[in-house]
C-alpha cells in the first residue's frame, strides 16, 4: 500500500473547494488529451470496488479509470456476492480489503452514510460511489466536467432538472455543487409526488439565495434551458409498485420536444435510461449523455490520482 502524507476521502462534492474542483477538472482534461503520460502511474496498485447494490456504469467507470492508469481491481458487485450476505459489517469489509493491500476503495451502498462508516475505519482513501438516495459525488464530478467542456463555463447557466427529483441522489449532489458558482438558476421539472425534498430547497437553494422555479410540464421549461438533466424514475426507491408504474412514464424526451429547445442546449442523463429519452434523440448533436459517461471516467481517474498523491497535480 502507498504511504500517504494526508489521508483524504470523498464523501460529498462539497469535500472539495471550487478551486480544488477546477484543478481536478484540469487534470481530467490533461488525462484525456495525453493518456500515455498517465498510463502507468498506478502500476502495482489496487482499487477495491465494494458495490453492495447493483451498478454497471459507475463500477465499470471506476475499474476502467484504474486500469487506464496501469492499476488492478479487486472487489464485488453486489451484497449477495460478498460476505455481507453472512452478516459482515462495513467496518470489517474495509479492514479486509486493506489487509489484501488495496490502496484505495470505492463503495456503493443502499444505506445513507455507509461509506462514511467505512472511511472512519480505513487507512486508505474511501470514495463514496453512491449511498442510498443521499449523495453520488463522483457522478457529480463527471457532470461538472461535462458542463464545463460543453458550455465552456460553469457560471450564468439555467439548468433544468427533470424527473425523479425526490429520490435522485445525482440531482441532490449536482445542486449542492452548482450553487457555488455565480449566476446559476434552476428549473425543477417533476410531478408533485417527486418534487425536490424540502430540505434541499431550504438548506441549499434558499440558504444560498439561488433562484429556482418548480414546473410540471417539460414543454414549458425546455425553451429557457442551457442544460436539461433528465433522470429515470427509480423503481428500487419505491415501496409501492403501483406508484412506480404510475410515475415511470411521466416524462419522455423526444424529437418533438427537442424542437422547442435552443440550438446550444445540452441534454444530460446519469444513465441508465429506461424510456425517458427516446432513442431518436441519440442522433441529436445536443445529446450529451454518452459523452457524459466518458467525462465521468476521466474525472474518476483524476480523483484516484489526486487521493493517492501521485504527482504535483495532487495538491488538492
Amino acid at each position: 500500500m502507498r504511504k500517504l502524507k494526508h489521508l483524504r476521502h470523498l464523501m460529498s462534492p462539497l469535500d472539495f473547494t471550487v478551486e480544488e474542483l477546477d484543478k481536478l477538472m484540469d487534470l481530467a482534461v490533461a488525462m484525456q488529451n495525453d493518456p500515455e503520460k498517465y498510463a502507468h502511474v498506478c502500476d502495482g496498485m489496487r482499487i477495491a470496488t465494494l458495490f453492495y447494490e447493483p451498478s454497471t456504469r459507475t463500477r465499470l467507470s471506476f475499474e476502467s479509470a484504474m486500469l487506464n492508469m496501469g492499476g488492478n481491481v479487486i472487489g464485488f458487485h453486489s451484497a449477495e456476492s460478498s460476505s455481507v450476505a453472512k452478516g459482515e459489517s462495513v467496518a470489517d469489509t474495509i479492514r479486509v480489503v486493506i489487509s489484501l493491500h488495496a490502496d484505495i476503495a470505492a463503495m456503493r451502498h443502499p444505506k445513507e452514510g455507509a461509506p462514511m462508516v467505512a472511511a472512519a475505519h480505513s487507512t486508505i482513501p474511501v470514495i463514496n460511489a453512491g449511498d442510498g438516495g443521499h449523495q453520488h459525488p463522483t457522478q457529480t464530478l463527471g457532470d461538472l466536467l461535462t458542463i464545463r467542456s460543453l458550455k465552456g463555463r460553469m457560471d450564468n447557466l439555467t439548468v433544468g432538472l427533470c424527473g425523479d427529483l425526490k429520490f435522485g441522489r445525482t440531482v441532490h449532489s449536482l445542486i449542492e455543487a452548482l450553487v457555488r458558482y455565480p449566476g446559476i438558476r434552476f428549473v425543477l421539472i417533476s410531478p408533485e409526488e417527486l418534487r425536490i425534498p424540502s430540505y434541499v430547497k431550504e438548506d441549499v437553494l434558499d440558504r444560498n439565495h439561488i433562484p429556482y422555479e418548480e414546473v410540471i410540464r417539460l414543454e414549458e421549461a425546455i425553451p429557457k434551458l442551457d442544460i436539461l438533466y433528465m433522470t429515470r424514475v427509480q423503481k428500487e426507491r419505491f415501496f409501492n409498485e403501483d406508484d412506480y408504474v404510475r410515475m415511470k412514464d411521466f416524462y419522455i424526451l423526444d424529437a418533438a420536444k427537442m424542437e422547442l429547445a435552443g440550438e446550444d442546449m445540452q441534454v444530460m442523463h446519469p444513465l441508465p435510461r429506461v424510456n425517458e429519452i427516446a432513442v431518436e434523440v441519440d442522433n441529436d448533436p445536443r445529446a450529451a449523455y454518452f459523452r457524459q459517461m466518458e467525462y465521468g471516467m476521466y474525472m474518476r481517474m483524476a480523483l484516484i490520482y489526486t487521493l493517492l498523491e501521485l504527482g504535483e497535480e495532487s495538491t488538492c
